[in-house]
């Protein structure tokens, strides 16, 4: 509701564009700066080095080309395919046709990174970037995002991160981690869709991609949506606020009942990733012998909303590549789903969802008795 309240003014009569010298104009431009020293903060940033974009993808697609337009001659990229696909779609775009060499980084089968073997391929002169999410955006497993700014720092080279999910759920800080750039969209902390932002260092150049009128001090030229950077600005202020609060410990409180239910409700279900090192409000359920897809639909009917991997490749019918990286076969892969929470989520919601799915999941089985054993956390009985 606060987001909502500090957009409205920006749909109706405060509309000047902020590039504009008059007066509707330089009132556009103050809501604009405001809400820039708001995202800073809650990324633990420079307000300057804050540059609005339009989604999470665009910002990851932006460090990207900075960073390969820095070091022309640098032909290696590092990364994982735990990763969402707004990094894994660039990398191996550019693997494909500007013949990058990829190096992709193995996660164990809770989802964690092996940061012995990231330090093992990075290469001193040769690495154009290393890209490493803050928070898994299907498992919700935290990265070791600060070890590997070091190890890149040590090497001279560029580190991103992709901390959509996490921004506003954990403390995330450009300044304690080393990251050279940071990408954040707006959606995932109370915003409106459509509007994110790319923290970039002041330590590193910036080449842009978008080229225009100046706009972000000529990191990403075009008109700002100023409405919605207004909401992301708001939507920072209270998501930190909520954080100090406390605000997060109840929503993990509420995924741990929520998951205890589940796993007590439902025999031959697992929590997908390590489940202490996690944001507080993501769960993914393993349902064996449940098609995914199949689940979603029964779900959605009964106003329960989930996601079979990642929300932007819904409806694909592929295996989860998350889990797939994690070590897992395909079958696995179909019968995983992810819940979110939020600050708004509540006890009454969690009991009857939980009833809901159970109900879902048993009407799925009826052709496909399970097999085995209940399973609990990162897959190991």
């Amino acid at each position: 509701p606060e987001v909502r309240e500090a957009m409205l003014p920006y749909l109706e009569g405060a509309y000047g564009n902020p590039s504009g010298g008059y007066r509707f104009g330089k009132d556009s431009r103050k809501a604009v700066e405001a809400a820039r020293e708001r995202v800073a903060s809650l990324a633990g940033a420079k307000a300057e080095e804050i540059v609005f974009t339009s989604c999470g993808t665009e910002s990851n697609n932006s460090a990207f080309y900075s960073a390969v337009e820095t070091y022309p001659d640098r032909k290696h990229l590092v990364t994982t395919r735990a990763e969402h696909s707004a990094v894994v779609n660039v990398v191996e775009y550019l693997e494909a046709t500007h013949g990058y060499e990829v190096d992709w980084v193995p996660v164990d089968e809770g989802g964690w990174v092996d940061v012995d073997a990231m330090e093992g391929v990075v290469r001193p002169g040769e690495t154009a970037l290393v890209s490493l999410m803050w928070a898994n955006n299907e498992t919700g497993v935290l990265g070791p995002v600060k070890e590997a700014a070091g190890i890149c720092e040590e090497a001279g080279v560029l580190f991103h991160t992709d901390a959509v999910q996490a921004m506003g759920k954990v403390p995330v800080s450009v300044a304690a981690c080393g990251a050279h750039y940071l990408s954040i969209s707006g959606h995932k902390m109370h915003a409106p869709k459509g509007v994110g932002a790319l923290v970039v260092s002041e330590r590193v150049r910036f080449h842009a991609t978008m080229i225009g009128g100046g706009q972000e001090g000529g990191r990403r030229s075009g008109t700002e949506n100023v409405a919605s950077i207004v909401g992301m600005g708001k939507a920072a202020e209270v998501m930190e606020r909520a954080m100090a609060e406390g605000s997060m410990e109840r929503v993990k409180e509420l995924r741990d009942r929520f998951e205890g239910r589940i796993l007590g409700a439902i025999e031959g279900t697992g929590i997908n990733g390590d489940i202490e090192r996690r944001l507080p409000n993501t769960t993914n359920f393993f349902f064996e012998g449940v098609d995914a897809e199949g689940l979603l639909i029964l779900l959605d009917n009964d106003d329960v909303c989930c996601s079979p991997g990642s929300a932007c490749s819904t409806g694909s019918f592929e295996p989860s590549r998350v889990i797939t990286a994690m070590g897992y076969d395909t079958e696995r892969g179909r019968s995983s789903v992810r819940f979110s929470l939020s600050m708004f989520s509540t006890e009454g919601e969690i009991d009857e969802a939980v009833k809901l799915i159970a109900a879902a999941a048993r009407k799925l089985r009826v052709a496909r008795p399970v097999r085995g054993s209940r399973v609990v956390g990162g897959g190991r009985a």
